[in-house]
């Protein structure tokens, strides 16, 4: 059940005077103050981990850890170490360790669990070339499903429409991404990546134009990188956005903005409707970037860690939380959780909403 915000009666001559103020800080820069950190969840066994997912609709946070084999549930609320998923196979070497990428998705009455019934699962990608599924009512591994490949399967994207995994194969000699059914856990088809001489990033899924896309750092056609837009029915790439300017080459992160506009980690901005370059974004970098519908802002995890205005794309500002290459945002209450090696997870706020609440 989504968690509900409280709404309070504000008389109209205070919505006046907060108008006047607004209009009256009308930069960005103005509008924020510096980022606080207001937790740390402590783990200095973290020496290795990779992608993390906030689901905000249940109120938790999950990071790979491939430093304990498994997947670390945090409790986004409380700031609080919750459980690790185990059953991955840990960090065992460069491009076979695990768990990756990781995605949480909502299912209903599939696989026998009854009309109605409504539960959640994690699926994320494994050193081995597997994709494991996880039951988060009792979070333990209850399938794992083999790519074919000789290394990690890495990030991943879910189509709800027709219930499809997308997932990647990065280390592979010649990359590929799978297409997993959700409700069969059988895999249905394969897409490869000769093209690509740097490896598959990030996927997201639009809704809006049924489609998924996906970050190739560089490509023989595109040096610079493209992102690359994949019809989950057909298994094929339908269109390329290249990246022109090698000053925002190498795309590896991808977030879906509102309005039908993609950014990447390197801070291109494409219009997912025509393929045209909106914006470029001068001076950001990330491996995993992050857009948060609670405050209209993407998040890029690096060292240090960047903050986009999602509509006028300002660099609002940026702060150094460690050693990091993952992020996510809770949209219900805009703390922004990031893994750090040696040291655990941060959990911040802009200095708006230090207590994380609005």
């Amino acid at each position: 059940m989504k968690r509900e915000r409280l709404l309070f009666a504000i008389p109209l001559l205070f919505f006046t005077l907060l108008a006047i103020f607004a209009v009256s800080t009308s930069s960005a820069d103005d509008k924020l103050g510096p980022y606080t950190q207001i937790a740390t969840i402590p783990n200095p066994a973290l020496a290795s981990f990779d992608i993390s997912w906030a689901d905000s609709e249940g109120g938790r946070y999950y990071v790979a850890d491939r430093s304990a084999g498994g997947v670390d549930v945090i409790d986004a609320e409380s700031d609080t170490f919750v459980t690790t998923i185990t059953g991955f196979v840990g960090n065992v070497g460069s491009g076979v360790s695990g768990p990756n990428g990781v995605l949480v998705i909502n299912k209903r009455g599939e696989l026998g669990a009854g009309e109605g019934h409504h539960r959640k699962e994690l699926w994320a990608g494994d050193g081995n070339s597997t994709v494991k599924v996880v039951d988060l009512e009792t979070n333990s591994v209850v399938d794992s499903i083999s790519t074919g490949g000789t290394h990690r399967a890495d990030e991943l994207a879910y189509d709800p429409v027709d219930k499809i995994i997308l997932i990647a194969n990065d280390r592979d000699a010649v990359p590929f991404v799978t297409f997993i059914s959700a409700e069969t856990r059988t895999v249905l088809g394969s897409l490869s990546y000769p093209q690509s001489t740097g490896g598959i990033e990030q996927p997201v899924w639009d809704s809006q134009r049924h489609r998924f896309y996906i970050s190739i750092p560089s490509t023989v056609a595109n040096p610079n990188g493209e992102v690359d837009e994949i019809n989950p029915k057909t298994e094929s790439i339908t269109r390329v956005f290249a990246v022109t300017d090698p000053a925002f080459a190498g795309p590896a992160g991808l977030a879906l903005l509102p309005g039908q506009r993609l950014i990447t980690s390197t801070g291109v901005v494409f219009d997912a409707k025509t393929g045209a370059t909106l914006a470029t974004i001068a001076g950001v970098a990330a491996d995993e970037i992050w857009y948060n519908s609670g405050d209209n802002r993407v998040y890029f995890g690096n060292e240090p860690v960047f903050v986009v205005d999602a509509s006028s794309y300002q660099v609002i500002t940026n702060f150094d939380a460690g050693n990091t290459h993952s992020i996510a945002a809770d949209s219900e209450n805009n703390r922004i959780f990031i893994p750090v090696t040696s040291i655990g997870v941060k959990v911040y706020t802009d200095n708006e909403d230090q207590s994380g609440h609005e």
